[in-house]
C-alpha cells in the first residue's frame, strides 16, 4: 500500500521540478542575451519606481543662475538652459519612456492576439479585417502617430493609444499567420473530427502554440514604442515639453549641441540601453522557445 501511495507524490514532484528547471533555464540558461537584457531593465525599472530616493530633486525646478552647467559633483549629468538638473529630469523620464513602451507593447499584443485569432479561425472575417490591416500597414507607424496625436492632444495616455494603434497591426499580422499555420495541424484535425467547438479549439489547442512568436514580437513593439515614443517628444509632437521624458530632453539640447553634446548624449544613452535590454531579452526568449535552437536539458 505505501508503495502504491507514494508513486503519484513522486510524479507530482517531478513535474514541479522539471516545470522549475525549464523555467530557470528559460531565465538563465540560454546564454547571456537574456539574463543580461532582463538585468538591466530590472534596473531600469527600480530607477523609474525610486527615482525621488536617488539624490534626485524636483525635475521642472528652474534656476537662472545655475543654466547650462557641465556635469560636476554638485549636478552629476549638468543643467540644461533652464537651469533644470539633467540628472533628475534623465531618471524621472524613464517613467515616461517605460511607461509608453510597457503599455504599448500589452495593450497591442492584446487586441492583436484577439483580432488575429478570429480573423485566423473564420475566413470571412479574414477577408475584411487583412484589407482593413493592409491599409493600415501601408502607412509609416510613426506618421500614423504623430496625425492621432495632433488630431488627439499631446499627453501621455493619447501618445500610448496612437502608438497602440500604429504597432497592433503586426501583432494582428503575426497572429493571423500563427493562427493559419496551427489549423492544419492533426491535433486540430483531429479536435474538429471529435466535435469540439471551434472556440474550445481556438483556446485549448491554438491559442498556447502562439505563446513563443507573440512573446518576441510583443518585445519588438515595446522597443520601437520606446524609440516611438523619444522621436514624437523630440519633434513636439509626443508629451508636453513640461514632462520630463528623454525625448523632451534631447529635444531641448539640440540647439546646443555643439557646445553642450551632453545634454543630447546622456538620455540617448539611457534610450539606447533601455531599447538594447528589451532587444536582448527578445533575442533570448526566440532561441529558448525555438526548439531548433534551444538547449537539451
Amino acid at each position: 500500500m505505501a508503495a502504491i501511495q507514494s508513486t503519484p507524490i513522486s510524479r507530482r514532484q517531478s513535474g514541479f521540478s522539471v516545470a522549475t528547471g525549464k523555467l530557470l533555464r528559460l531565465i538563465f540558461g540560454n546564454g547571456l542575451a537574456l539574463s543580461i537584457g532582463l538585468t538591466v531593465l530590472v534596473v531600469l525599472v527600480l530607477v523609474a519606481v525610486f527615482a525621488p530616493y536617488l539624490g534626485t530633486v524636483d525635475p521642472n525646478q528652474l534656476s537662472v543662475v545655475q543654466r547650462l552647467k557641465p556635469p560636476s559633483a554638485e549636478f552629476w549629468f549638468g543643467t540644461d538652459k533652464l537651469g533644470r538638473d539633467i540628472y533628475s529630469r534623465v531618471l524621472y523620464g524613464s517613467r515616461v519612456s517605460l511607461l509608453a513602451g510597457a503599455s504599448v507593447a500589452i495593450l497591442a499584443t492584446v487586441f492583436g492576439v484577439l483580432i488575429g485569432l478570429v480573423a485566423g479561425a473564420h475566413r470571412v472575417v479574414d477577408m475584411i479585417v487583412m484589407r482593413i490591416v493592409d491599409g493600415m500597414m501601408s502607412i509609416p507607424p510613426i506618421l500614423l502617430a504623430i496625425a492621432l496625436v495632433a488630431l488627439w492632444g499631446a499627453n501621455i495616455r493619447n501618445v500610448i493609444i496612437a502608438l497602440t494603434i500604429a504597432d497592433a497591426p503586426r501583432v494582428v499580422r503575426l497572429m493571423r499567420s500563427v493562427v493559419l499555420t496551427a489549423r492544419e495541424e492533426p491535433y486540430v484535425d483531429a479536435a474538429v473530427a471529435c466535435g469540439t467547438r471551434t472556440l474550445k479549439i481556438l483556446w485549448r489547442h491554438i491559442l498556447p502554440n502562439t505563446v513563443a512568436p507573440i512573446l518576441v514580437q510583443a518585445s519588438y513593439v515595446f522597443a520601437s514604442a520606446m524609440i516611438a515614443e523619444a522621436a514624437l517628444s523630440f519633434i513636439g509632437a509626443g508629451v508636453p515639453p513640461e514632462v520630463p521624458s528623454w525625448g523632451n530632453i534631447m529635444s531641448d539640447g539640440r540647439t546646443l549641441w555643439q557646445l553642450q553634446p551632453h545634454i543630447v548624449f546622456i538620455p540617448a544613452i539611457f534610450l539606447s540601453v533601455a531599447v538594447l535590454s528589451v532587444n536582448m531579452i527578445g533575442d533570448g526568449l526566440r532561441d529558448a522557445m525555438d526548439p531548433r535552437l534551444a538547449r537539451k536539458l
